[in-house]
């Protein structure tokens, strides 16, 4: 066994009780997170009662809660949500998928990222909104261009998080991989994949995120959105954004949670908390 592992095996068993009990610490306390946003509700229902600010185009709390009732009552809700979160989750898998594996070959290779990352970057600068014409062209109007749109949103930030951890990883590192005679699979087993890990887990919540924001030119949720403002419903409006919070904020808890059992090794400032 190779002084590496004897390493690994011993700092395994130092902290292996105190990984064990360590959990994601958004999960920690989850009521806690629930206070501010019902705080701002509150407030701001009685700022519309009491006639301090105007309900019409900002209806109170109550009156959207009922309106997400009202679209829940009537099956458009689960029609809407259900159908965003399948061109959601068809375009985060496409688009992480592809951004990981040129982020991590242009992170290794340098003759490929100077062939590849300006393009890429060049790219990255292009406005959402620029390739919904070039998309629909392409693949129509059905749900290969909104999917084709997704992805793209998640690509970029998962590109370069990935990119960004491969090319920060500490040199001296992989060179005590290399004095210990580790193969390559070892050395990307028990150095690289460790290094890069928890940035490529923040790079993928990044375009997961990014992805819900171009799921509104994608129609699903995004039409109630459009359907909101050309009907004059500021109430309908504000359901959706809440929809699109909640929604968003659930499948980023998931993102967490299913991360959670391969960064347990880390001893962070932020696990103490």
């Amino acid at each position: 066994m190779s002084l590496v592992h004897i390493a690994l095996s011993w700092h395994n068993a130092e902290t292996g009780r105190e990984t064990r009990q360590r959990r994601v610490s958004s999960f920690d306390r989850p009521i806690v997170g629930i206070v501010f946003p019902v705080a701002l509700f509150a407030a701001w229902e009685i700022l519309v009662r009491a006639g301090i600010v105007e309900g019409r185009l900002m209806p109170p709390p109550s009156k959207i809660l009922y309106t997400v009732y009202a679209l829940a009552a009537s099956g458009d809700l689960a029609t809407h949500v259900g159908a965003t979160l399948r061109r959601v989750a068809i375009g985060f898998a496409f688009g992480s998928l592809a951004g990981t594996a040129l982020g991590a070959l242009t992170g290794y290779s340098k003759p490929l990222a100077r062939l590849l990352d300006p393009t890429l970057q060049a790219l990255r600068a292009i406005p959402s909104i620029a390739w919904v014409p070039l998309f629909i062209l392409w693949f129509g109007i059905f749900e290969a261009s909104k999917v084709a749109l997704i992805a793209v949103g998640v690509f970029f930030p998962v590109y370069l998080g990935v990119y960004g951890a491969v090319v920060g990883v500490d040199r001296r590192i992989v060179e005590v991989g290399r004095v210990f005679r580790l193969s390559g699979f070892e050395l990307i087993r028990l150095i690289l994949l460790p290094a890069v890990l928890p940035d490529f887990i923040l790079a993928l919540r990044a375009g997961l995120g990014l992805g819900w924001m171009f799921v509104v030119a994608a129609e699903g949720l995004g039409y109630l959105l459009v359907d909101g403002q050309q009907l004059g419903k500021p109430d309908q409006i504000l359901a959706a954004i809440l929809i699109f919070a909640v929604v968003g904020k659930a499948t980023d808890s998931l993102l967490l949670i299913a991360s959670a059992p391969f960064l347990r090794w880390r001893d962070t400032h932020a696990s103490g908390i």
